[in-house]
């Protein structure tokens, strides 16, 4: 190598060593609170809250909600506490902090005073909100903060808690983050028809911009474990709570918005009252609309194949045509019972279209979508709804009987 090329090297060397910095003027890991989960409930005062209070150690706010924040604290020598306790949690692989307001922001700049280390929520895994502060506040409020904050990251996962949000971010197993666990339960969705496509931070801020009435996957908790069952209904208007659907109204929602990504499907042979099984593989729906003047009415068709499952006949199993025939209509009855209560209560009883079918009017009806895009939710629990459902059972497991 000539002494040109040596030099030539040495610059863009340097050159590549200015632009690969990458985080040199960010805080090192052990200087920050990395914080995972967020919870926030209708304002509840920690016990911590009330102590400092009798004590002065308050500022002019409202009780308006409590936010929750999930840390997880660098391995070090230093003991950690919780909710100002004084007493270290080395069995937890998380700590839980609370504080109440009625800013977020303010909130958060609260926690500067209670913790050497500052927040940062460039890895903020899961948002749970429960539905008792929902119910009070509009998710636009509540969120506005979060959604200006560049400093959060918008990929995170949006739910609802059933109670508090702090029990949805609480656990008594070892070495268990609930954050992460919410966000492993999403990945499920293959493998159950009951999971809700995951709502990001930056969908729900284009959702609510729309003004479409949407869904967040619904958290129940019991003796410190949690379950997804069932989703939170929002009004597209108000963008609060207004109700639940189960997750058998779930399944029912899946089969209209071609969304089966697995599962099992549950029916009782006629004749002997056994649970037989079946596994939809492969589903399709279509929601077509039809429109004659200013009349709408939609007709949904849906297919599937997949395989029986699980049978409970015994002593005989019956594998004849006949048989088989049968279970495919079963299973047929059971998916339309699925289909009819969902849409019953999206019409009947919420007043909601959260089954897409104000967006195939948008798309192949354009004009008319214009007339009746602001009252869509109310034109839709009117609409006639027609469904056939078509289910072919291909094949039997690895059983050989």
């Amino acid at each position: 190598m000539n002494k040109y090329s040596r030099y030539v090297s040495v610059v863009t060397a340097s050159i590549l060593m200015l632009l690969t910095t990458g985080c040199w003027s960010s805080n090192e890991i052990e200087d920050v609170s990395v914080y995972v989960g967020l919870g926030l409930d209708a304002a509840n005062e920690s016990r911590f809250e009330r102590e400092i209070n009798k004590q002065g150690a308050t500022y002019p706010k409202r009780k308006v909600l409590t936010a929750t924040v999930q840390i997880v604290p660098p391995i070090t020598g230093k003991s950690e506490k919780q909710g100002g306790s004084s007493s270290s949690l080395p069995s937890k692989a998380y700590l839980n902090e609370q504080l109440t307001g009625d800013s977020l922001i303010q909130i958060f700049r609260q926690f500067s005073l209670r913790r050497d280390r500052p927040l940062i929520g460039h890895h903020l895994k899961v948002i749970v909100v429960s539905s008792e502060l929902t119910k009070r506040y509009s998710l636009e409020q509540i969120l506005d903060f979060i959604l200006r904050d560049n400093d959060i990251r918008p990929s995170c996962l949006v739910v609802v808690s059933h109670r508090s949000a702090l029990e949805a971010l609480s656990s008594t197993e070892p070495g268990e983050i609930p954050a992460f666990y919410l966000m492993g339960l999403v990945d499920n969705r293959y493998r159950s028809n009951k999971i809700l496509p995951p709502m990001s931070l930056i969908k729900l801020d284009s959702t609510m911009q729309s003004g479409e009435s949407f869904l967040l996957q619904n958290v129940v908790t019991a003796e410190s474990e949690h379950k997804f069952s069932g989703a939170a209904i929002f009004k597209g208007n108000t963008k609060k709570f207004i109700g639940e659907l189960s997750q058998y109204d779930l399944e029912g929602l899946s089969w209209i918005m071609e969304d089966v990504k697995g599962g099992a499907l549950k029916t009782y042979a006629h004749k002997t009252g056994h649970t037989v099984i079946y596994e939809p593989k492969n589903s399709h729906s279509t929601i077509i609309p039809k429109v004659q003047g200013d009349e709408i009415s939609f007709h949904i068709k849906i297919r599937s194949e997949g395989r029986l499952i699980e049978d409970w006949s015994f002593p005989e199993k019956p594998s004849s045509g006949k048989y088989i025939k049968e279970m495919q209509q079963a299973f047929e009855e059971e998916a339309r019972k699925q289909i009819q209560q969902v849409l019953d209560k999206m019409q009947h009883v919420y007043h909601v279209d959260v089954g897409g079918f104000g967006d195939q009017i948008r798309i192949k009806y354009p004009k008319l979508w214009k007339k009746v895009e602001k009252d869509w939710d109310e034109t839709f629990s009117h609409i006639p709804i027609t469904y056939e459902v078509d289910m072919k059972i291909t094949d039997f497991g690895s059983s050989t009987d």
